[in-house]
């Protein structure tokens, strides 16, 4: 078994197309997004171990550790590519002036608190791994990445990408990738690498709207909301409410990515499209939160939780056999037929996936969500594109 790629925010789609600018005005972002573009190819590489060594506690001698309370550090390349770099803040120590540097920290604090708080998971690896971030990564770099051990950020090339420590979604969404790699270790490739991203999707807008006490009303559903400069014309990377519209831009296109299996993309690139068709289970996850209301941590965010620690999901799990996964998450925890088990139903069938899920609504009949004869994704492509 292979430990998962380094996982980026941005997708290389959208750094190929920054890439490829010959406007002198944009020459320095184009230039940022090919050194990107050469610093992320290591990252789609994999290293021959199952998971990281769990790094043990090194504090011996002092009190027995206290479970869920967090142990952080935040550490500054200065502008080199060399990790960790240098430790400016660790547990104890007051805030640096730096506010690249309180970003991150806050952010790791943030992540953590959702995770301990609501699902009582300690840390990443549910066994209290210390939160380690590393700041000022690179020149200009264009990008933020969980590496397998560590958060990394770049400080972006100031014309297209601001500091990516400014979202609070994007350490959510890195840091749960840290959470799926110590639980289903889901294939970054096709579509389970797709649920991996739409997972690290759906907690890092849980982790920014639990931070904000937002209800799903309130929330934006929006990732990496605030890492565009002015000069763009689009909010964030991408929208959960409603994906292939988070921008529209003459530098970066048109956002690309599928709302619903009508539009799954066909692609090699990126992985396999984990980036673009990351889009069709953001939105089931939105439309659950949207059917049951209130805060989407609660009901979604404990389904979302229970199916991707339930020890269940295969590596390359597809998405219908997650949207299965689902369906009986919400069944055990809330029972057949309730509130919960029928919107997971109706999300899923919205974005056409929902064959086979609503067998056993209302007559009491166990199993209704496990049929395997559930319609393959496979069957429901129309051979989309690929973007530019």
């Amino acid at each position: 078994m292979h430990a998962p790629t380094r996982c980026a925010i941005v997708p290389p789609y959208l750094l190929v197309r920054l890439a490829r600018l010959d406007d002198p005005r944009f020459a320095a972002a184009a230039e940022a997004a090919r050194q990107s573009l050469l610093r992320d190819s290591p990252l789609r590489t994999h290293r021959e171990v199952a998971h990281p060594p769990h790094r043990p506690d090194v504090r011996g001698g002092g009190p027995a550790r206290v479970p869920g309370r967090i142990d952080r550090s935040v550490s500054d390349a200065a502008g080199l590519e060399r990790l960790p770099g240098r430790l400016v803040r660790s547990e104890g120590h007051p805030p640096v002036p730096d506010v690249t540097v309180q970003e991150a920290w806050d952010g790791l604090g943030s992540t953590h608190d959702l995770f301990w708080s609501r699902f009582q998971r300690d840390s990443v690896d549910g066994r209290g791994l210390s939160l380690d971030a590393t700041v000022h990564y690179g020149r200009n770099y264009d990008n933020a990445f969980w590496d397998g051990e560590r958060m990394v950020f770049g400080d972006g090339d100031g014309q297209v990408f601001n500091r990516f420590t400014a979202s609070l979604t994007v350490i959510g969404h890195e840091l749960t990738h840290g959470v799926t790699q110590f639980t289903a270790n889901l294939t970054y490739q096709g579509q389970s690498g797709a649920v991996n991203e739409s997972m690290s999707d759906v907690f890092g807008s849980l982790v920014e709207q639990h931070a904000r006490g937002q209800s799903t009303a309130e929330a934006g559903w929006l990732i990496g909301e605030g890492l565009f400069t002015d000069q763009v014309q689009g909010v964030a990377l991408r929208s959960m409410k409603a994906p292939g519209t988070a921008y529209n831009d003459d530098l970066l296109g048109r956002d690309p990515q599928p709302d619903s299996m009508a539009g799954y993309v066909e692609t090699e690139d990126d992985n396999g499209g984990v980036h673009l068709n990351s889009g069709i289970p953001n939105r089931a996850f939105y439309l659950v939160a949207e059917a049951l209301g209130g805060n989407a941590w609660e009901a979604p965010g404990q389904i979302w939780y229970d199916t991707l620690t339930s020890g269940t999901l295969g590596n390359s799990v597809t998405f219908a056999a997650f949207a299965r996964a689902t369906a009986r998450a919400a069944v055990k925890r809330y029972g057949i037929g309730s509130e919960e088990h029928r919107a997971v139903v109706a999300g899923w069938t919205t974005v056409g996936l929902g064959s086979g899920l609503a067998a056993g609504l209302g007559t009491g009949r166990p199993g209704g969500t496990t049929r395997p004869e559930a319609q393959r994704p496979e069957q429901q492509r129309p051979g989309q594109q690929r973007p530019e």
